[in-house]
């Protein structure tokens, strides 16, 4: 028997977003690091017998935009708002053939080069850093683009009150503030991990550099819907399966003060809550994100060393909410029975969902190659374990 609903989406995920207890859990599903890969999403059209003219959300991780009947199937309650490219920048994936192969390549705004081969199609990868043999000198000379450009804004601010006039969803913006991670974009992971421990002089001038690129887009981009969103998504993968990607010190000292002012820059920009987003065991981190004024965490993969749904509840849970989280996304979702996936969704939420401070989806994306059955068990059973039977409105 369907349960009843006694909030709206954007309610549903404030209360729980606010440590406040809803009607049931929110379920997102479509975002940047929330969504599902083009392929299984055509797998799962067809299993539900939805049509729909697929479009890409992201070509580098080659995540389909969900559709707004298959969104509605499973009582998603988020949608999504996102700044684009500035009218001066002409993008788009060329075709290129090398070593026998066709490869589709992709330059972005930072000269950064993002390649995928035909044959496989699965996603993108860095074919190219172009700072990979620079100089103090080349860093401040390399033409960065301007991050507060107007035109990327253009068209945002009906788009998102359309959505907040015409719906009751929960507005969130697509992914920025990657301050860490497009520096090691542009000088390739091993030099950046070099420079760190060698000469942390060219990682200070590129994480400057990317301070003040996202000051500048969030200055424009929330000046345009800052009103109007309810979550700013921000992330910078600082883990790995096995704990922080390097030595926790230089992460005190050189990024996470670059972090913290550009999340306390955005906190003066809007009322939004900070959803942070880093993959990988990161245990080691909650309380510094904590102390950057961060609010959300997301994927939290389950799984790893430290990060055991019960125990990131008890720790952290009254400081901030957890984003994902429903399954293991490695050795679950894509292998086990449909039965067993729901028994995993159930166990997950019944950790998490205690006070409120969670909102459900898959760790990171959903992948090429899940059986379509194993996602609508996913997200029926986020839907049907989800409800608080009637405890809404209590603090932890």
């Amino acid at each position: 028997m369907r349960k009843h609903e006694t909030m709206t989406p954007q309610q549903r995920v404030q209360a729980a977003i606010n440590h406040e207890i809803p009607d049931r859990v929110p379920i997102d599903l479509g975002g940047f690091q929330t969504g599902i890969h083009r392929r299984a999403y055509l797998t799962l059209l067809d299993h539900l017998g939805i049509e729909d003219d697929v479009a890409l959300l992201d070509p580098v991780q080659q995540l389909a935009r969900p559709c707004e009947q298959l969104l509605e199937r499973f009582h998603v309650d988020t949608r999504y708002v996102c700044a684009h490219g500035p009218d001066s920048f002409h993008g788009g994936i060329a075709q290129n053939e090398r070593d026998g192969r066709l490869w589709h390549d992709l330059q972005d705004e930072f000269g950064i080069v993002w390649s995928m081969p035909d044959d496989q199609r699965l996603y993108m990868d860095i074919s190219h850093h172009p700072l990979a043999d620079a100089d103090l000198d080349d860093i401040a000379e390399h033409p960065f683009p301007n991050g507060g450009d107007p035109t990327r804004f253009t068209g945002v601010r009906e788009q998102a009150l359309r959505l907040r006039n015409e719906t009751d969803f929960a507005i969130c913006t697509g992914i920025g503030g990657v301050v860490y991670e497009v520096c090691w974009y542009l000088r390739g992971l091993e030099r950046w991990f070099m420079d760190l421990i060698r000469d942390a002089a060219p990682c200070a001038a590129l994480l400057d550099r990317m301070l003040d690129y996202w000051r500048d887009f969030y200055t424009g981009f929330l000046g345009e819907i800052g009103d109007l969103v309810d979550v700013v998504m921000i992330g910078d993968d600082l883990a790995g399966q096995n704990g922080p990607l390097f030595n926790p010190r230089i992460y005190r000292t050189l990024v996470k003060p670059r972090q913290k002012a550009l999340v306390q820059h955005i906190k003066g920009l809007t009322n939004a809550k900070i959803w942070y987003h880093t993959c990988g065991a990161c245990a080691e981190y909650i309380p510094d994100l904590i102390d950057n004024g961060v609010h959300i965490l997301n994927p939290v993969q389950i799984g790893l060393v430290g990060m055991e749904p019960a125990d990131l509840k008890r720790k952290f849970g009254q400081q901030i909410a957890f984003w994902g989280g429903g399954i293991d996304a490695q050795h679950v979702l894509p292998f086990a029975r449909p039965a067993e996936i729901k028994e995993h969704v159930r166990k997950n939420i019944t950790a998490f969902k205690p006070g409120g401070a969670y909102v459900f989806n898959n760790v990171h994306n959903i992948q090429c190659g899940v059986p379509p059955e194993n996602i609508v068990a996913l997200l029926d059973a986020a839907y049907e374990f989800g409800f608080y039977d009637g405890l809404r409105g209590s603090r932890p």
